[in-house]
């Protein structure tokens, strides 16, 4: 079948070996001195990886490949932290967050938490609709000289304080590069950067590795927007607290 799969430039490739801990499939090792794709059904060729690449790398592009097999993925991932386990040490690609089998963002989990100040309300900081990226145009008023916050969907209900924290005095646009398709989202995210004059430029992700896409199109759009702004990326954990803030 033609489907989109990573691609490693060796020419490009220095092994670094940044690009392995951000594959939560496992699907990329370092084999003599050069990143490469172990198993063609190991990649969801989503491209998590493709940010951490300092030398650029990693490409997705569109080949005949094996479907990606999710039995297969935890079959090896299994295979990998039994070997590392008798040697002693935990896999390169896993973390506290990320569980052996299949993507890290669809893994079931339970968060136990006393809930505090439950009757606190806090009123909706949103200032226009449509919200989701598929339905905003590039030329809505409420875009032009906006400070845009890009949002991958699940973080509003990760973050408990979203709206005072991210939403306030921003246009937002939301959508799931899992889910969806994340070309579409860069050519659109090109025609909102490129026409509308924007003041600043956030996106907020969770930490799950198929959640970089969404910041990944963002760089992207910048880019070929041929505008120069910097791209402000919030990492959120599944628990709810800030992981991190870097600048693209």
């Amino acid at each position: 079948m033609i489907r989109k799969i990573v691609h490693i430039d060796e020419e490009k490739c220095n092994g670094c070996g940044l690009c392995i801990p951000n594959c939560a499939e496992g699907a990329l090792q370092i084999i003599d001195g050069k990143a490469k794709l172990v198993k063609d059904s190991f990649c969801d060729g989503l491209g998590a990886c493709l940010g951490h690449c300092p030398q650029g790398a990693i490409t997705i592009i569109e080949r005949e490949a094996d479907e990606f097999d999710e039995k297969a993925v935890e079959e090896h991932l299994s295979r990998m932290e039994n070997e590392n386990h008798g040697k002693n040490q935990k896999p390169a690609h896993h973390n506290a967050h990320h569980h052996i089998g299949g993507c890290p963002g669809s893994m079931m989990r339970q968060i136990n938490r006393e809930v505090k100040d439950e009757n606190v309300k806090v009123a909706s900081k949103l200032r226009q609709w449509p919200v989701q990226l598929a339905l905003v145009s590039p030329s809505a008023p409420y875009l032009y000289r906006s400070d845009l916050l890009i949002a991958a969907d699940c973080t509003a209900y990760a973050y408990g304080n979203f709206h005072n924290d991210f939403i306030k005095d921003r246009t937002v646009v939301v959508g799931c590069p899992k889910l969806d398709d994340n070309d579409y989202y860069t050519g659109k995210l090109t025609e909102i950067i490129k026409n509308n004059d924007l003041e600043s430029i956030t996106v907020v992700k969770m930490e799950v590795p198929c959640c970089s896409g969404i910041a990944i199109a963002a760089r992207i759009a910048r880019d070929r927007s041929g505008v120069n702004i910097p791209v402000k990326v919030v990492t959120i954990s599944v628990d709810g607290e800030i992981l991190q803030r870097e600048y693209l």
